[in-house]
């Protein structure tokens, strides 16, 4: 990362008429052309999903949900479209979306660098996959979007004084794996306290991510630690079918994504667990009772995978008009 940014917006139009923010925004430009290739290139349909609903992912790690008055019923702006994802797989067996989100996320993610309130996912789904399955793809895309940057656009990362050796590391893949238990024992290990149940803390994702240097993917968080959707291994009670991919340099988690709960009955019992009410979830439990594909599919924090291809010290600086925690901006 770089060491000269400022730790937040000078202001709209400084920000948008910046040489560094033109740099960052032809990188993402430049991501989302290599994403959208290699996705359709490999049979994805490319789908709009809605950006309103009766219900949105109850998983947002602390963040808050919006509420919006559509036409006398309180409906939710979209913190994420994974309840739409898998409806959508009805239509096509291979789908991917870049959708805006929403999450009024908890003061004291203003200092971690790397939230922020409104942003972008490219979302994928697959039918029939399996969690292996969505972590090829994503290391694939992941590492395509980067070779594509360090190919096309060196004047820009040149610009941002981003290390190209470390970027080309990212391009190449080959990221490992490390359950959960093992990234867990690891932290302690580093004296950090570490909940053995729940997802890694903030601080303590960052932490690893500075002592790695390559990606890796976080496998088998335990169950409750994530959304009633996460599948949970049948061999392994109390274990999820899921991964994130943590990337290196301090960057952390750019990808979150799991094998898919579609069975009507476990789904409710999911719901019911997490203290949700199932009734929120009809439109969604009707069509799982009528039959939801099993799939596997991610979602990759658009803003975030730029900081780390980009080499940015926020993730505020990855957007033309970003909005932090707390701060009220246009």
């Amino acid at each position: 990362m770089t060491t000269t940014a400022p730790t937040a917006p000078a202001g709209t139009r400084a920000h948008l008429t910046s040489d560094a923010t033109r740099a960052v925004l032809r990188i993402q430009q430049r991501i989302l052309a290599a994403t959208r290739t290699l996705l359709t290139g490999d049979g994805f349909a490319e789908l709009l999903p809605p950006v309103i609903g009766p219900v949105t992912d109850p998983g947002a790690r602390g963040a808050k949900q919006v509420d919006i008055d559509y036409y006398g019923h309180r409906w939710k702006l979209m913190t994420s479209g994974i309840l739409y994802k898998q409806a959508s797989l009805l239509t096509f067996d291979k789908i991917f979306n870049v959708a805006p989100n929403v999450r009024l996320e908890p003061l004291e993610t203003a200092t971690t660098h790397r939230h922020l309130v409104e942003f972008h996912q490219i979302d994928v789904e697959i039918a029939g996959a399996t969690r292996e399955d969505a972590m090829a793809v994503a290391e694939k895309v992941v590492a395509g979007a980067a070779a594509a940057v360090l190919a096309d656009l060196p004047a820009e990362l040149a610009l941002l004084g981003r290390d190209t050796d470390a970027l080309a590391r990212i391009a190449e893949g080959g990221f490992g794996v490390r359950r959960h238990d093992e990234a867990t024992a690891a932290l302690h290990g580093l004296g950090h306290p570490q909940d053995d149940h729940a997802e890694l803390d903030w601080t303590g994702e960052e932490l690893l991510s500075r002592h790695a240097d390559r990606g890796f993917f976080v496998t088998d968080y335990p169950k409750g630690s994530r959304g009633f959707y996460d599948r949970e291994d049948q061999d392994r009670p109390g274990v999820l079918r899921n991964f994130d991919l943590v990337l290196p340099e301090g960057f952390g988690e750019v990808i979150s994504g799991s094998e898919r709960e579609s069975d009507y009955t476990r789904l409710l019992t999911r719901i019911r667990e997490t203290g949700e009410n199932p009734a929120k979830y009809k439109w969604y439990l009707d069509l799982a009772r009528e039959g939801l594909p099993a799939s596997a599919g991610f979602g990759i924090g658009l803003e975030r995978l730029t900081r780390a291809v980009a080499g940015l010290d926020a993730v505020w600086q990855a957007t033309a008009f970003p909005k932090l925690p707390g701060v009220v901006s246009p």
